[in-house]
């Protein structure tokens, strides 16, 4: 890092917290383009259901697919879970879970679009989960979560935890991109979280970071809640500590010392909690 001891107090903690974030600085002139807009700005009734917190969505019952991880079919009710495997045996089980049933899911109406489906990626025996919304168009394109602007932010983000890629594991909500980077429906994520959940358990991370309001609403089973008084704050998802912050595609857009700073925040309390 240069030196900074020239600069006023403010901007030093600014560009110290960039540049443990993976930033390059307090951008200049216009912010940065927001990310690809909706194609279809109309929202659904489900969609409404899940935002609105005068219309909240049907809660999503997490206990029942814990217990039987896949609503139609109980071929995985007594699959084992991660607790005494070895990472080998993770990778098997991950890769049979996205081969019998993720790739060529059919469940709901994002199959008509996709190019790919977004399974997810990194180390099987990862401590540490990011769990974000769904795959958008690079992500669609190239059939791996989190690789377009958000994805190269939060990679700098894991950077700065003194991690990389290859040691945590990311996935979605959703496996398939909704229409126009839009919230997916409560129909879609009802469809979808069962394949998380299983990854989860599978997996068996000590922590999971839960990027974005979808995220968290689905995982923590609150569809009222809101990110921005929920972030920073443990919860539990079931017995695994659960850390709810920002989205790096809602960092991207409101790029304010404020948010670099929370989002820092929650990161160095997942760091303290990993022993990092």
């Amino acid at each position: 890092m240069s030196d900074l001891s020239h600069q006023p107090r403010k901007i030093r903690q600014t560009l110290a917290i960039d540049a443990l974030l993976g930033m390059d600085g307090v951008p200049l002139g216009k912010p940065p383009e927001p990310p690809e807009p909706p194609a279809h700005p109309e929202v659904s009734a489900d969609q409404h259901r899940l935002t609105s917190a005068s219309s909240p969505a049907p809660a999503v019952d997490i206990q029942s697919m814990m217990d039987i991880p896949h609503p139609t079919a109980d071929a995985w009710a007594d699959a084992p879970v991660g607790d005494d495997l070895s990472p080998d045996q993770k990778q098997a089980l991950l890769d049979d879970l996205n081969r019998q049933y993720v790739s060529g899911c059919t469940k709901c109406e994002l199959c008509r679009e996709r190019k790919n489906t977004v399974f997810g990626v990194g180390h099987p025996d990862a401590d540490l989960m990011f769990v974000g919304e769904g795959p958008g168009r690079d992500e669609d394109e190239q059939g791996e979560p989190f690789v377009g602007r958000a994805g190269q932010l939060l990679d700098k983000q894991i950077a700065a935890m003194r991690l990389s890629r290859a040691d945590v594991y990311i996935a979605n909500i959703v496996k398939c991109r909704p229409p126009g980077n839009r919230v997916p429906t409560p129909d879609e994520a009802d469809q979808c979280v069962p394949y998380l959940l299983r990854q989860i358990q599978i997996i068996q991370p000590k922590v999971i970071v839960g990027l974005g309001a979808t995220a968290v609403k689905y995982l923590l089973n609150d569809p009222r809640i809101a990110i921005t008084r929920t972030r920073g704050q443990w919860r539990k998802f079931h017995d695994i500590d659960f850390m709810p912050t920002f989205h790096p595609a809602y960092l991207l857009r409101q790029y304010t010392t404020e948010n670099r700073q929370r989002v820092w925040s929650d990161l160095q309390a997942v760091m303290a909690k990993l022993g990092i």
